[in-house]
C-alpha cells in the first residue's frame, strides 16, 4: 500500500513533469498526455487527478504557492502599513519578474494557459483580494483611505498598481519601465492622497471637451 508521504511525493513529481511539458509544447496539459510522458498506467493518472481540472489546479497550486506564502507572511507581519502595502506588490512583482527572465517563452506560455483557463485563475486573484482587503482594513484603522469602502478602496488600488500584478504586462511594457522604485511612490501616493473626498475631477454633468 502506497504510504500518504509516497503519494503526496509522486503528486509533486508528476506536477513538475506535467510543467515540464507545457514549457515544451506550449501548450496545456492533458491526463492522457501525462500518463505517456510519465510512462504510467492512465487508472494511475486519473486516481491522483480525477479530472483535467483537478491536473490543472495541481499545477496554479505549485504556481501561485510562493506567491501566497508572500502574501501570508507581509498580512501577518509588524511592519508599519505603507511598507506592508509595497512589500506585498513588490515581492511578488520582483518573483514573477525573476521567472520572466529565467525563461522568457516558457513565462508567455503560463500566461497564454492561464488566459485559456481563466476560471480556475480566477480563485488566486479572489484570494489575492482578499489579503489586500485585509490591508486595507489594517490601513483605515490608521486612519488612510477616509471614506471609501473596503471594495471601492480594493478596486482603486487593484487599478493603480495592475502593471505591477498583471503577469502579461511584463511582455508588454519595456522591463525597466517597471522598477521597485516606481512602485514605492505608487505606493506612498496612495496613502498620500487615496479617499472618497470629491476635489474638482469628477464632471457634474457629463464630459466636457475643451
Amino acid at each position: 500500500m502506497t504510504s500518504p508521504s509516497d503519494a503526496d511525493s509522486e503528486r509533486t513529481r508528476l506536477v513538475t513533469l506535467a510543467m515540464r511539458v507545457i514549457e515544451r509544447a506550449g501548450e496545456n496539459i492533458t491526463r492522457a498526455a501525462l500518463a505517456k510522458e510519465a510512462r504510467m498506467p492512465r487508472a494511475r493518472i486519473d486516481a491522483i487527478f480525477d479530472s483535467e481540472d483537478a491536473l490543472f489546479d495541481a499545477i496554479l497550486e505549485k504556481w501561485y504557492a510562493p506567491d501566497i506564502a508572500i502574501m501570508e507572511e507581509v498580512v501577518a507581519s509588524d511592519l508599519p502599513i505603507r511598507r506592508k502595502f509595497y512589500e506585498f506588490f513588490a515581492r511578488r512583482f520582483a518573483r514573477q519578474r525573476a521567472r520572466f527572465r529565467k525563461d522568457p517563452a516558457a513565462f508567455a506560455v503560463y500566461c497564454e494557459v492561464g488566459t485559456d483557463n481563466f476560471e480556475n485563475v480566477s480563485g488566486y486573484i479572489d484570494l489575492a483580494d482578499h489579503y489586500l482587503a485585509e490591508l486595507i482594513a489594517q490601513a483605515q484603522e490608521e486612519g488612510h483611505f477616509a471614506g471609501l469602502g473596503i471594495n471601492r478602496a480594493l478596486s482603486l488600488i487593484n487599478q493603480m498598481v495592475v502593471c505591477y500584478t498583471l503577469p502579461q504586462m511584463l511582455m508588454i511594457l519595456v522591463e525597466d519601465k517597471l522598477e521597485e522604485d516606481k512602485l514605492a511612490t505608487i505606493i506612498d501616493t496612495l496613502f498620500d492622497g487615496l479617499s472618497g473626498e470629491a476635489r474638482g475631477a469628477a464632471p457634474v454633468a457629463g464630459l466636457r471637451i475643451a
